[in-house]
């Protein structure tokens, strides 16, 4: 894992350092560096380090990054563990919410749809997956928006809090029902993946030996949907559910900024078009984590869910 963020980063600080941006004149201004003297300007770069090589760049950033220390952002001139602590706080929430909704009615309507291949479930099921899974993000956030919020007026058109709210004003219910869209959108756009891959799996199990076995002892479809096709597919279904973390989060970055949602994809963006070398690679690192960190949780879930796995670990 400590490899993988090591790569990551250095990806990103390449792609960064390759950019056409000049992140003095993105942060500073064009107008302010016109202004500036060829002394000031010297200075300016001296400080924020744009002659120093980029090798040289990295080791230093990841020296400090060993530290603790993530470095200070260009856009918002605050540290930039701040800015990822505070805008983390407003998306692990709402990726969460989506992260869990998705998976829950993906693995609902994929059971639903293997355990009756064929039939008319099934195939609304491969219908809304089809539709849903070439559907952009931004543009079912648009149509979201329009009719929830412009048309029926039910809920807010964004942001994370009323405006002109004060923080001691805003309640819980407030914060949730500016959440409902973009939770609802990333969730509705991570369904596909899972439902379909599950739907592979229960029909397969379906047509095995031993629910045909159970099926001439007389069980009841429910029985052995639960007995046979739930612990079959289980192991699956955690792969993928861990492994939409990143879905999730990519989603996110397109889903907060249509409905200025202020979280970490949202911070992602401005950091990139700004050329915020510093946060853009926190936010990277951070991200990757979490990703990681979930592949992790999976690995460590399946001997929970298989006896087998913790009996072979065991044997090792």
């Amino acid at each position: 894992m400590a490899v993988l963020l090591l790569g990551v980063s250095l990806a990103a600080f390449l792609l960064m350092t390759a950019s056409p941006l000049d992140p003095l004149q993105t942060s500073v201004g064009q107008v302010a560096m016109g202004s500036m003297s060829a002394e000031q300007i010297a200075r300016l770069e001296a400080y924020w380090g744009a002659g120093t090589p980029p090798l040289e760049r990295y080791l230093g950033w990841l020296g400090d990054v060993l530290h603790g220390d993530l470095g200070t952002s260009l856009y918002f001139r605050q540290p930039v563990a701040q800015v990822i602590g505070q805008r983390l706080a407003s998306s692990l929430w709402l990726m969460l919410a989506a992260w869990v909704l998705s998976g829950v009615l993906g693995l609902t309507l994929g059971i639903l749809a293997g355990a009756n291949r064929g039939r008319w479930p099934d195939k609304l099921v491969k219908g809304y997956c089809f539709v849903i899974s070439s559907t952009p993000a931004f543009w079912l956030a648009l149509l979201l928006m329009m009719i929830f919020s412009v048309w029926l007026g039910l809920l807010p058109t964004g942001l994370a809090v009323p405006i002109g709210v004060t923080a001691d004003e805003v309640s819980l219910l407030d914060r949730v029902r500016h959440a409902i869209l973009p939770a609802l959108t990333l969730s509705l756009t991570g369904v596909a993946n899972i439902a379909l891959h599950t739907r592979e799996k229960m029909a397969d199990i379906m047509e095995s030996d031993y629910v045909l076995f159970a099926r001439a002892r007389g069980e009841s479809k429910g029985a052995i949907l639960l007995r046979h096709g739930l612990r079959n597919v289980a192991l699956p279904a955690i792969t993928l559910q861990f492994g939409s973390i990143s879905e999730i989060f990519g989603g996110s970055v397109l889903v907060e900024q249509v409905f200025s949602y202020p979280g970490l994809g949202q911070a992602a963006v401005t950091a990139g078009l700004g050329g915020d070398l510093p946060l853009l690679l926190g936010i990277t690192v951070i991200s990757a984590a979490l990703v990681y960190g979930g592949n992790v949780a999976a690995d460590l879930l399946y001997g929970a869910v298989d006896p087998r796995i913790r009996r072979g670990a065991a044997k090792r």
